[in-house]
């Protein structure tokens, strides 16, 4: 890779990014959680009531008042401890104001008959039929629209971009950033579909891809020399080598890096091995799926900037499945290793990969003509970046692949 010596710096240092919880572990200030009243909002239908004549005190509690102490009817709860935007919503319980009911004391609530839902007559409910379909995504690099119309194109997420598939599982293989026009953007909708996904009984989940240690390292460290096989390099000079994209930058918040700072490297789902990089590097971080995560996590915690370089330079690593007799050997060692019966990767466009194009950004070839995921390596590799950098596809695909 060439590095990014001689360009001009144009970011500064940041400080270190504190450890956060995993992604949308805490709700950010101004967020009103699903369900939650807004401070000091009418609920919809009603209006504020006319005052009225001051009425005594009485002994007890009035039919229908607010127990002794309780909170105002117009007086959200607070959000409780355990929420996050990543996980099912909790179970409203007493003292909390669902919109449109008025809080009424537990003592005074009419008692109904509980009507049983019936379920479907194609079998049973969503929460007893198990994990739903799995979806993959490959490098995305700041093309929001084609993200979401390709999402939308796999009933994914609906017209207004919400999560409308239910109990579906979907996994994101890294690369949000650079050389597509809106980086954040993509961050933003991965992040709400995490929680929206959630909440309807599936989830949204990301892997760490290498331009996510590009971007972070830009942002924390800028113009610090780093040690590299080249010479003197610096994240920020290698960002923008690599196709940063300035309004990114200064659309970048410590949440989006809170984010990415937390994601994991690799991850095992219904007998595929997902990772972004198609490298053997990841068994220099540990000989399980859980070692390289949290070995990569706390790489990025301790914020040495030659040790998060060295990490980011070995992400870059690609085409270790590509050779025809040490490619599969080389896919096999990793799912020995790590477990699955495929490695699904992003990270190397697919042009690039098969020698359509001489380099990651499209140069020395013509629009390349992607269709689908390239499955090769004895069968044992399936690459999902369709190279929308270079005019390729965006890929969203359902595992396993049909035959």
């Amino acid at each position: 890779m060439t590095q990014g010596a001689g360009l001009e710096a144009t970011a500064g240092t940041t400080a270190a990014i504190p450890p956060a919880p995993a992604y949308g572990a805490s709700v950010p200030p101004g967020m009103v959680a699903p369900g939650m009243a807004a401070p000091g909002a009418v609920p919809p239908g009603s209006a504020p009531a006319a005052p009225g004549p001051a009425a005594p005190v009485p002994e007890a509690p009035a039919p229908g008042a607010p127990a002794p102490g309780a909170p105002a009817p117009d007086t959200p709860a607070p959000l409780p401890a355990e929420y996050t935007p990543t996980e099912r919503l909790p179970v409203m319980g007493p003292g909390h104001t669902i919109p449109d009911t008025p809080l009424v004391p537990p003592q005074d609530r009419p008692t109904v008959a509980l009507t049983p839902v019936p379920e479907p007559e194609d079998g049973p409910l969503a929460q007893d039929e198990g994990p739903g379909p799995l979806y993959v995504v490959g490098d995305v690099h700041g093309y929001h629209e084609e993200l979401r119309e390709a999402l939308a194109a796999e009933g994914l997420i609906d017209a207004k971009g919400n999560w409308s598939a239910g109990n579906a599982r979907l996994w994101f293989l890294g690369d949000f950033t650079d050389r597509g026009p809106d980086g954040i953007g993509v961050i933003d909708l991965v992040m709400q579909l995490s929680a929206e996904a959630a909440a309807a009984g599936g989830y949204c989940k990301a892997l760490m891809g290498n331009h996510e240690l590009l971007l972070i390292g830009a942002k924390r460290f800028g113009d610090t020399p780093v040690n590299s096989g080249a010479g003197t390099a610096s994240f920020q000079a290698a960002w923008l080598l690599n196709g940063g994209q300035r309004s990114d930058m200064e659309r970048l918040e410590d949440h989006h890096l809170q984010w990415m700072s937390r994601l994991d490297a690799m991850a095992e789902e219904d007998g595929h091995l997902l990772v972004h990089s198609d490298t053997t590097a990841y068994l220099e971080y540990g000989d399980s799926i859980e070692a390289v995560n949290d070995t990569v996590t706390e790489t990025l915690q301790r914020s040495d900037a030659d040790e998060c370089w060295d990490l980011f330079r070995k992400f870059t690593k690609r085409f270790a499945f590509r050779d025809e007799d040490a490619g599969p050997t080389a896919a096999r060692e990793l799912l020995d290793t790590y477990g699955g019966e495929r490695v699904v990767h992003g990270h190397s466009p697919i042009p690039y990969l098969l020698g359509e194009v001489g380099s990651e950004d499209g140069e020395d070839g013509g629009a390349p003509a992607v269709e689908g995921p390239h499955v090769y390596a004895d069968n044992l590799a399936v690459a999902m970046d369709g190279g929308i950098t270079m005019a390729g596809k965006l890929l969203v695909v359902q595992l396993p692949l049909a035959d």
